[in-house]
Order: C-alpha cells, then sequence, then structure tokens
C-alpha cells in the first residue's frame, strides 16, 4: 500500500526508493523523453494525436518499469500530482548525472 505524505519534500526520498531498480528509472527516462520529443512534435504540426502520444509513452514507460521491474503500484496512482512533478526532478537528476540510471 502506497502512504500518502504532506508534503513534496517528505514524498520524493520516498519515490526514490520505488525507483531503486535502474531499469525502472530508465523506463522513465525513455517515457519521459519521448513524452518531450511528442510535445516539441505537436508543437511543430499542430497535431493533437501528438499530444495523446506524449501522455501514453510518459506514463507508458513509468508503468512499465513499475510492472516489469519494480513489481510495485506507481505513485501516480495514489498521489497523481506529486508523482508527476517527481519524476521530472528524477528525470532531471538522471540527465544532469545526479542520480544514476
Amino acid at each position: 500500500m502506497t502512504a500518502r505524505h504532506a508534503s513534496f519534500a517528505e514524498f520524493y526520498p520516498w519515490y526514490l526508493t520505488q525507483h531503486a531498480d535502474r531499469r525502472c528509472r530508465r523506463a522513465h527516462f525513455i517515457g519521459t523523453s519521448s513524452a518531450i520529443a511528442s510535445i516539441a512534435q505537436y508543437i511543430d504540426s499542430l497535431n493533437a494525436w501528438w499530444l495523446l502520444f506524449a501522455v501514453v509513452s510518459g506514463y507508458g514507460g513509468a508503468w512499465i518499469g513499475h510492472f516489469f521491474y519494480e513489481k510495485n503500484k506507481p505513485a501516480s496512482f495514489s498521489q497523481p500530482w506529486y508523482s508527476f512533478r517527481a519524476d521530472w526532478v528524477m528525470y532531471w537528476q538522471m540527465l544532469t548525472g545526479k542520480l544514476s540510471w
């Protein structure tokens, strides 16, 4: 069962424990990168299907990581806003080398 957290500062360290498997973090990274590319494609084409693909690829990558590698329930099911924010923080930390991926 996922614990509820009162603040993002309390949530994020717990969030990282749910991403201990590097393959899960990699799946998140690939999904988020794909979502960014899809949003850029939408801006270029104004084709709304790219926005749908951004959501599917972003969450799809995360869910694959959790269901296949971590074997836990994504935090987005219980705390969607903190989870969304934490995914971007984790992405940035992986991109800048602060967190291994």
